[in-house]
């Protein structure tokens, strides 16, 4: 079933979703079955699916095949159907015909309801979403509809701060020019605003009227998942025709900032927005327990079918041997009967090796567990009134087993909040204070101190060199609006000294600086580019004289920098270095006085290379190095990319547990590479390898050089961090380079994806899952997150401020990226543990019980006979060896949650599957026979005589049976207690209260019949058991010697080869120091600072948007009143 479901479409318009080669031109001549054609203002000609999504995994009409194909994948639900089946025919069976029908049928009603319960919550998260409000153009007036009602066609209008419900095309906005400020990080993870600007034509539709009056209609691709691609043309009636592209499209999950509003029409709705095609089906997850349980299972069948066929083949043998001597026995009736009939009979006497209760006990446990999770007050986020949500209870023991995370960066580990923390002017460094007044840097100006000038200087460039749009609020207060966090932060650094920018025209600008008004004629914009690492600004200062405003990385800035413009050079390097050591982003300024005769000689240079009509970009990348030269050094900036709470912490926990992790983000290089040091992921004492190709060869030559050189090398991993563009991701990925490309990673310590789409997200964390096997885990908060999210063996969402896509989507979801170390370490690794002896504890008290019957059938003529009561073997699951599973499953623990996060190396045990895997299941199934051999054995050695009452008088086999029932529910019963570590009251009495509830049972339902017609068999029984003495000395003698291997076992391994985990929790116990047994280093990553090899650059800018920044800075007079939109 898909991710997003689609209420209805026309199927025709899937056929080229995924064509590349699609042109856009004014007149381009498409067929009419390759392109979609949308009426503006009128019916539309085909049906298009409406705007409801939905993450869901069940509808109403899908449930029913969806739930039982999921059940039956499950190999014990496929064999008790068949035993249930088997069961009905008649004079098969010996332990009647709905011992295992309705058992089964009561799991997989569980099972439903489960899944059931955890669906709704997805619907009902899929509605908050559905039944979002939206204003839409209706016969000339506005009508608020969901989001769900909305069409392809329908003209919408979208105000700041929201999101677009569905794909859409620009028409006009409150901004010059129909421009507008878009924040995509929910699509790409990029922190910059993009700006995207509506067709000339269309710019002055501004008021209702002036909508209404739009005819024609738009001819665009079908729909498909490239996301930076987009061809169409709008046709208006009585117009030239205007092409389309992806500058005029807002796209679904992208959020509308720092503009009023905008009027857009609806291209794609519903599952066929780029978002949607951008998304995986939801998979059925499984975990891995579950899915080695499945083949042990397996197995367990085999080894069934051959006690069948052995025990088919007995009866034959012993039935021809005894049929002449044994003449009372009516043997020669049965010579008859096939041996595929004493099959039959066998298979389903042993039926019960396989433990029916223990899918209902699973199901339930984790259902209790993941309640758990719900109700951990330590993962409850006060300020945003968001619990952690387990929204599936499936991978509750895969939390425990987590060998890789994959991480997106903006809004996970990052609050996409920048904010100016520190500077370095002339060598000196300051920071910010309450009032400009209270810092030191302001003082220094009002004294004159000897470097006031550069000090003014540094905060004039902050104030006037940037694209940022100021806009003064009724109150008086002023915020900014800028496609750059970065800017917008820088800007609001100077204004905490006293430099207010408060007013831009397309001519000026002008600031308040600590209250005297000046105004910068502004010249020439040089803009920045990820080549150029900088962007200057060339101004007319109020004294008349022209300057060059830079800003940029340390290593460009240098290099330009006069002889007699670094006085201030080792100073401010320091600096960087402290800036870059605590996590900061960090640029350089400096400043240029150019002659009026320099710069009209200049002017004419970059004019020529500005009309150029060949290698116009490189010609203007050339003027710029012309003028910015011989710059004067002013100071650096430190930014902080606010992490979000506690995150270098987590890292550091995780790195700690032996856990891997990745970041994948949509993200520029720097900044993502910087975020890597600020949250302690990336040390200063890594190598960093970059990869930046441009082509295939290119990719393969460097890959396969770096994976020689680590090959060659002897460290098990490299302390590398291995940095990946998604250009080069592309063609690593390729299928001839993938292996290679894999292992190279693997090699490393870290690994960071850069500009990385949501698929190549998925096909990163779907290559780590298949080629390593291990257990890996997906963390992301926005819509482009969701495939890797699905992808990954455990997904989880952060409900986040960039909506509720990624949560929705994903298993579990927590309000802030710390939780999961609480949700690893503590749930993770507890739920590993309690599944784990839940599991095995359940498979052994089955075969300790059911492997009698074997033993038993060498008394009875390998007939078939059961030794025990019909209606006892049936509740042996259901009641008397029932709770002491369930006490492992929710209260086991082997250490405390305290020590658990102390300590994160604890997690290892859980971590490297050392509780359950194939060898330690079979030393269980091996224990239970060996129990099995002494609990029937010692009861048969003491009952040879026959006569064990003082009387002389002798019983049946069923005395026998119920003898060995007895000592076999006491022995499980401190079997349990023998493997439990963590001891509340619901475990003591789910332990005694099981020995309690059989003696019970037996004495209310030795007295059942006549009163009720069925147990007569059983009446007195308790009266037999009761009166004889070798009852009372082998229920002190038979557990005893049964677990007195287990004890000594125990002794031995808890003395010669204790493990840190048992270590730690003696220690607990004695209440003595921990850290005494903790004799592993822990990880050097917090605290590894070495040598410096980097000064903290990054800035983030759009590049190549719809709008050159130059064009922004002239678009806008804030002087003027902006349209209203009505």
């Amino acid at each position: 079933m898909s991710l997003y479901q689609c209420a209805g479409g026309n199927p025709s318009i899937q056929r080229l979703e995924d064509d590349e080669d699609f042109t856009s031109s004014a007149g381009y001549d498409a067929d009419e079955g390759e392109r979609r054609i949308i009426h503006l203002n009128a019916p539309q000609t085909s049906k298009y699916c409406n705007n409801r999504i939905t993450t869901a995994k069940y509808s109403i009409i899908s449930f029913l095949p969806a739930f039982l194909f999921e059940q039956f994948r499950r190999y014990s639900n496929c064999f008790f159907l068949l035993i249930a089946i088997l069961q009905q025919i008649p004079e098969v069976s010996p332990t009647g015909r709905y011992t295992t029908l309705v058992p089964l049928m009561f799991i997989l009603s569980v099972s439903a309801i489960k899944e059931i319960i955890e669906d709704i919550k997805r619907h009902r998260a899929d509605n908050e979403i559905n039944h979002r409000l939206i204003e839409r153009l209706d016969s000339g007036t506005w009508t608020t509809v969901r989001w769900a009602e909305l069409t392809v066609g329908d003209i919408i209008k979208v105000t700041i701060n929201s999101f677009f419900p569905a794909d859409l095309i620009i028409l006009s906005s409150s901004e010059p020019q129909a421009m507008c400020f878009i924040e995509t990080a929910n699509l790409d993870g990029e922190t910059n605003l993009k700006i995207r600007q509506g067709l000339t034509g269309t710019a002055g539709l501004l008021e209702t009227k002036d909508l209404m009056r739009l005819q024609g209609r738009i001819e665009c691709e079908l729909p498909n998942r490239h996301l930076y691609e987009f061809n169409g043309v709008l046709k208006e009636t009585g117009k030239q025709t205007a092409a389309l592209g992806n500058d005029q499209v807002l796209q679904r999950g992208a959020m509308l900032r720092n503009t009023a509003w905008i009027f857009g029409v609806v291209v794609y709705s519903g599952q066929e927005t780029k978002l949607m095609k951008n998304s995986t089906s939801a998979p059925l997850k499984r975990s891995t327990v579950d899915k080695l349980t499945n083949t042990q299972i397996l197995m367990l069948f085999m080894i069934l079918i051959s006690l069948c066929i052995t025990s088919g083949l007995c009866n034959l043998f012993w039935t021809r041997e005894h049929s002449e001597t044994d003449w009372y026995l009516g043997l020669v009736d049965f010579k008859s009967l096939s041996l595929g009939y004493n099959l039959l009979t066998f298979f389903i006497l042993y039926n019960n090796l396989i433990p029916i209760s223990l899918q209902v006990t699973l199901e339930l446990v984790r259902f209790l567990q993941a309640i758990f999770i719900n109700y951990d007050i330590e993962m409850y986020h006060e300020q945003s009134n968001t619990p952690a949500m387990a929204r599936t209870s499936n991978l509750n023991e895969e939390l425990g087993m987590v060998k890789y995370i994959f991480s997106d960066k903006t809004g996970t580990l990052t609050q996409n909040v920048m904010e100016f923390k520190k500077c370095s002017i002339a060598g000196i460094a300051y920071s910010p204070e309450h009032t400009p007044e209270q810092s030191q840097l302001v003082q220094n100006i009002l004294s004159r101190h000897q470097t006031a000038g550069v000090i003014e200087e540094f905060l004039v460039l902050l104030s006037v060199c940037h694209t940022v749009i100021p806009e003064r609020r009724e109150n008086g207060t002023i915020i900014y609006h800028a496609a750059s966090p970065d800017e917008r932060a820088l800007v609001e650094g100077a204004h905490k000294f006293g430099y207010i920018f408060d007013t831009r025209t397309p001519e000026y600008v002008e600031i308040n600086a600590l209250g005297v008004r000046k105004r910068y004629e502004v010249l020439n914009v040089l803009e920045f580019t990820s080549s150029r690492k900088r962007m200057s600004l060339i101004v007319r200062t109020p004294e008349g004289k022209i300057k060059l405003f830079c800003k940029g990385a340390d290593t460009v800035i240098y290099e330009r920098l006069a002889p007699q413009g670094q006085a201030f050079r080792e100073e401010t390097l320091r600096h960087l270095e402290e800036f870059a050591s605590d996590g900061l982003r960090t640029l350089c300024l400096a400043v240029a006085d150019i002659r009026p005769d320099v710069y009209e000689e200049w002017r004419e240079t970059n004019h020529r290379a500005s009309t150029s009509l060949q290698n116009r970009e490189s010609k203007l990348e050339d003027a710029a190095n012309l003028i910015e030269i011989n710059l004067r050094l002013l100071g650096a900036t430190a930014i902080e990319d606010r992490l979000q709470d506690g995150v270098p912490e987590t890292i550091a926990a995780l790195l700690d547990a032996g856990i891997f992790i990745w970041v994948l983000t949509g993200d520029k290089q720097e900044t993502a590479i910087n975020i890597g040091y600020s949250c302690r992921l990336i040390s200063h004492s890594m190598d960093i390898l970059i990869l930046n190709e441009e082509s295939l060869d290119a990719t393969r030559e460097v890959i396969h050089r770096h994976y020689g050189e680590f090959k060659s090398s002897t460290a098990k991993d490299a302390n590398v961090a291995l940095v990946i563009d998604g250009t080069t991701l592309k063609y690593a990925l390729s299928c001839d380079l993938r292996n290679d490309f894999q292992d190279l990673c693997l090699l490393c310590r870290v690994v960071v994806c850069c500009r990385v789409s949501p698929m190549q997200k998925a096909e990163v964390v779907e290559m780590v899952t298949q080629s390593t096997k291990a257990v890996t885990l997906a963390i992301g908060d926005g819509a482009n997150d969701v495939a890797m999210i699905q992808k990954a063996n455990v997904g989880i969402g952060i409900s986040g401020v960039e909506g509720l896509q990624a949560a929705c989507a994903s298993d579990y979801s927590i309000a802030q990226f710390r939780y999961l170390q609480r949700l690893l370490l503590v749930h993770g690794a507890w739920n590993y543990a309690r599944i784990s002896k839940l599991i095995l504890y359940s498979f052994y008290k089955n075969v300790c019980l059911y492997v009698i019957e074997l033993w038993f059938a060498v008394y009875s003529g390998w007939s078939g006979q059961i030794l025990f009561e019909r209606w006892t073997i049936g509740l042996y699951n259901v009641l008397f060896t029932a709770m002491p599973p369930f006490a492992m499953g929710l209260f086991e623990k082997f250490c405390t949650a305290e020590t658990m996060l102390r300590y994160p190396m604890l997690y290892k045990t859980s971590q490297n599957a050392k509780l359950f895997n194939v060898k330690v299941f079979w030393i269980w199934i091996f224990n239970a026979l060996l129990h099995s051999v002494f609990l029937f054995w010692l009861p048969m050695a003491a009952y040879t005589s026959e006569v064990i009452w003082k009387d002389g008088k002798t019983s049946d086999y069923l005395l026998l049976g119920n003898l060995v029932y007895t000592y076999v529910v006491v022995t499980v019963c401190l079997k349990a207690g023998l493997i439990t570590n963590s001891w509340t009251w619901l475990t003591h009495l789910a332990i005694w209260g099981s020995i309690v509830l059989w003696f019970t049972f037996l004495l209310i339902y030795s007295h059942v019949w006549p009163t009720f017609k069925f147990a007569s068999n059983f009446r007195g029984m308790d009266i037999q058991l009761l009166s004889t003495p070798i009852f009372y000395f082998g229920l002190l003698l038979v557990p005893i010697t049964t677990l007195l291997v287990d004890v000594i076992c125990k002794l031995v391994h808890n003395t010669v080869f204790k493990t840190l985990t048992e270590a730690v929790r003696e220690t607990e116990i004695r209440r003595s120091d921990i850290s005494e047994v903790m004799n592993e280093p822990r990880s050097s990553t917090m605290y590894a600072l070495g040598s410096i090899i980097r000064y903290g650059y990054a800035f983030s800018q759009e590049e190549g948007g719809a709008v050159p920044q130059s064009i922004i800075i002239r678009a806008y007079d804030t002087n003027l009143p902006k349209p209203e939109g009505n």
